[in-house]
């Protein structure tokens, strides 16, 4: 009979190729390395599959065989922590460590009262979060690093399933001394000719582009930058206008300097937030609970959205 693989085996091989050599694997878990090599040996023979490539100037590289296992071992390894929680108290509260993904920009309005109100409605549960990209939370979650994540639904890869959170709808941000500024709203086709601030990360710059082209304009971009806060205060310099969809509390910049938001006036097709997670994973216990929490939250503060 063919033996089988072990958990303890899947967890050596996990730490070693997040961690990228033997001897850090071996510190991780508090064993000797001698013992996680010869773990994954074993895992690999009984695979009949080489899963890491050992250099010792490069540490260890993942095989193809590896890169398909990987998240799959994450995905069992936390049900295997789940049954572990949830046998300390028996079909009752969810319980383990999660991990949730969020887009950079959505997280400072979102994350910090999830974390305060769901670890309260659930103390059972370590509430933890990655911050990135569309590209990066998409790539976190189909290798198992988090179990979901709130991002924008546009771009969506094969392999993830997501469900609609609330529709969002981008606003003109202006400085005070801007000449649009007195308007209640903005017609699009009024920003042409106007110098614009772009927050180049995606999908923003696309998507803003297309909102501009439905009035026939083609933004001038005077600056692109990553940082959302650097938006606001290139435009609270009345370097040119921007387009944004999250509205701070204040509306000052870092520096103290007024802006001005203003609806816009002609119709926008909305961009929906959603919660992503991969395609046909059971969701555990915990991210059952998270999601019916999120949906419920969203619900009860529609300035969320």
């Amino acid at each position: 009979m063919t033996d089988r693989m072990s958990l303890r085996q899947l967890d050596y091989f996990v730490v070693a190729a997040e961690v990228g050599t033997m001897s850090g694997a071996a510190k991780v878990l508090y064993v000797s390395q001698s013992a996680v090599s010869i773990g994954i040996a074993e895992l690999e023979h009984q695979l009949g599959v080489q899963l890491l490539l050992r250099s010792k100037p490069k540490g260890l590289t993942l095989t193809e065989a590896g890169r398909k296992l990987l998240p799959e071992a994450r995905a069992l390894l936390a049900r295997t922590e789940e049954l572990q929680a949830g046998m300390r108290d028996v079909g009752q509260t969810p319980a383990g460590r999660l991990v949730v993904g969020c887009f950079m920009t959505i997280a400072p309005f979102l994350l910090p009262r999830l974390l305060e109100d769901f670890q309260a409605a659930y103390p059972e549960v370590t509430l933890d979060f990655l911050e990135g990209s569309l590209v990066d939370l998409q790539q976190l979650l189909l290798e198992g690093r988090c179990e979901l994540a709130v991002l924008y639904g546009v771009d969506i890869q094969p392999g993830i399933d997501f469900d609609v959170l609330y529709a969002t709808q981008p606003h003109v941000l202006l400085s005070s001394a801007h000449p649009l500024a007195e308007a209640e709203a903005v017609r699009l086709a009024d920003l042409a000719g106007h110098d614009m601030i772009m927050l180049d990360v995606p999908p923003s710059l696309r998507y803003f582009t297309e909102v501009l082209s439905t009035a026939g304009v083609t933004p001038a971009i005077r600056h692109r930058t990553r940082s959302f806060e650097m938006v606001r205060s290139l435009v609270a310099r009345n370097v040119g206008y921007s387009l944004l969809i999250q509205h701070p509390a204040l509306d000052v910049s870092y520096e103290g300097r007024p802006l001005e938001i203003r609806r816009i006036h002609d119709p926008v097709v909305p961009l929906p937030v959603v919660l992503a997670r991969p395609s046909g994973a059971q969701p555990t216990r915990r991210a059952a609970a998270f999601a019916s929490f999120l949906h419920e939250t969203v619900a009860r503060y529609p300035e969320l959205t």
